[in-house]
């Protein structure tokens, strides 16, 4: 039986037992800032997300948080918690009944097989596995000269490189500058590489990091990097990236981050 989570003291205890659980644990949930954020503030906040609890015998057995945009038809998976199949299973029939057409991203951890199979049978898309790496500090001192803070004279050249592949389009980020920081990378003039950083986060993130392919090796990937990790910026800095990429785990440990041991993530793509 699915039920709405109407308060936090309905799943408080449900949630703790799954913090350090090597294969269900939710690297969505891994300190307080994103309890609040992915947890508490969804609750309260309906009319954006979905908070459902699985119940057996008047028992929780899973609860699940979907960031909901209907406007776009658009989900994400904000909280996944079970360690019962069934669970999986009633969450994916409720989103088949209610929400035929829309896209879902999940972002889970690699160890929970149960939902990996869910999605596999389900021919989602899967990206690969990502490993998380904190900044630690301090940072290599490096020449930041030409990378510049966004603004409406390099608005052309940001559109024109950015991913398109992505939820935070550029379009979008230059609308959420409260949300976003963005750092573009200038030669002779033009854009030639861009860092979209999160600002307003405890723990912020570089979302988005691109050096057009005849610029790489020339340092642009690090002058972004530094600059966005320059004294007086936010102290926390977190950042996920594919375990296969050697290069970019160098350059970010060459500025000051180090991996983090069992909180990587898979991102899967459904559309229902």
């Amino acid at each position: 039986m699915i039920e709405m989570i109407q308060t936090i003291d309905e799943c408080w205890e449900f949630v703790s037992d799954f913090y350090g659980d090597p294969q269900f644990s939710d690297p969505m949930l891994t300190n307080a800032e994103q309890f609040q954020r992915n947890l508490a503030n969804c609750i309260e906040k309906p009319e954006k997300h979905l908070a459902l609890g699985v119940y057996l015998d008047g028992h929780m057995i899973g609860l699940f948080v979907f960031l909901l945009i209907r406007e776009e038809r658009y989900m994400e998976m904000l909280v996944g918690l079970s360690r019962v199949q069934s669970a999986y299973e009633e969450i994916f029939r409720y989103l088949e009944r209610y929400y035929p057409g829309y896209d879902v991203d999940f972002v889970f951890n690699p160890e929970n097989y149960i939902l990996k199979q869910m999605l596999k049978v389900r021919a989602a898309e899967s990206e690969p596995e990502q490993q998380k790496m904190v900044f630690v500090g301090p940072a290599l001192k490096v020449d930041t000269s030409g990378v510049e803070l966004y603004s409406a004279t390099y608005e052309g050249g940001y559109m024109a490189i950015h991913n398109k592949d992505t939820y935070w389009t550029a379009e979008k980020v230059v609308t959420a500058l409260d949300r976003f920081r963005v750092l573009v990378a200038i030669r002779e003039g033009n854009v030639v590489g861009y860092l979209d950083v999160t600002r307003c986060f405890d723990e912020n993130e570089p979302y988005d990091l691109l050096v057009l392919k005849e610029y790489r090796g020339m340092g642009y990937g690090r002058k972004l990097m530094s600059k966005a990790l320059e004294p007086n910026r936010p102290k926390g800095m977190m950042l996920m990236v594919d375990v296969d990429q050697i290069p970019a785990i160098r350059l970010f440990e060459s500025v000051g981050f180090e991996k983090v041991k069992n909180q990587n993530n898979l991102t899967a793509h459904w559309n229902i």
